[in-house]
């Protein structure tokens, strides 16, 4: 029996749940080439990157995606009538630093949140909660804290705060957009600013905006 998280596995979930019906919809749906996913399928093995983005373009849950856990799209929280929703916390880390993304299809907890809150600030069924590593966007959010990131929402918005993918590492970062490039802004003046242009662009996702952040004290 194949893993969970194989590339069979992730393959059949996400043909159960879109139209993509074949390795070259798969591609198509990427913007790669055919070869990245026959790659991918001889290691089976699933970028977390592609994970992330089929679960943000097709109002999946990227738990269920990635690893077969859970329900394919977030169910409601706690019972209707209370008030509240949940939302999970991802075994996912988002860099803001010079480090690497690192994710597990796998929800540490369930967390509730009043429902008008998070509906006035956008889709609740998109949501995830991250820890971040690194120190790139100090003051404004430490190494430890957690986030709240809507994939529904990823048109960039002066000053705002995404979660954002370039190549394998995905980063939390102000992003902003420019005639023919993006540039992804530390709030930490010991970060330059990256600039991205031309082929650069083909290699950035914008994950979703980063709503809300929440710190334990040490």
């Amino acid at each position: 029996m194949g893993r969970r998280d194989g590339f069979e596995a992730f393959f059949q979930r996400l043909i159960e749940e879109t139209d993509i019906a074949s390795q070259s919809d798969l591609a198509r749906a990427l913007g790669l080439g055919r070869a990245a996913v026959s790659l991918a399928k001889r290691k089976d093995q699933v970028p977390a990157r592609w994970v992330l983005d089929l679960a943000q373009a097709n109002g999946l849950n990227p738990v269920w995606l990635g690893g077969g856990r859970g329900t394919p799209r977030f169910a409601p929280a706690v019972p209707e009538g209370d008030g509240f929703e949940r939302v999970p916390k991802v075994r996912a880390r988002l860099c803001a630093g010079g480090g690497s993304f690192e994710t597990e299809g796998q929800v540490e907890g369930w967390y509730a949140f009043r429902a008008d809150w998070l509906r006035a600030r956008g889709n609740p069924a998109s949501m995830v909660l991250m820890s971040v590593v690194g120190n790139s966007m100090e003051p404004e959010i430490r190494e430890g804290d957690t986030v709240l990131v809507d994939q529904s929402r990823s048109d960039i918005l002066a000053g705002g705060i995404y979660a954002v993918g370039v190549e394998d590492t995905v980063m939390v970062k102000r992003i902003e957009k420019l005639p023919g490039q993006l540039v992804l802004r530390s709030d930490n003046p010991d970060y330059d600013p990256v600039h991205l242009a031309g082929d650069q662009l083909d290699s950035v996702r914008v994950i979703g905006r980063v709503l809300w952040v929440s710190r334990e004290y040490r």
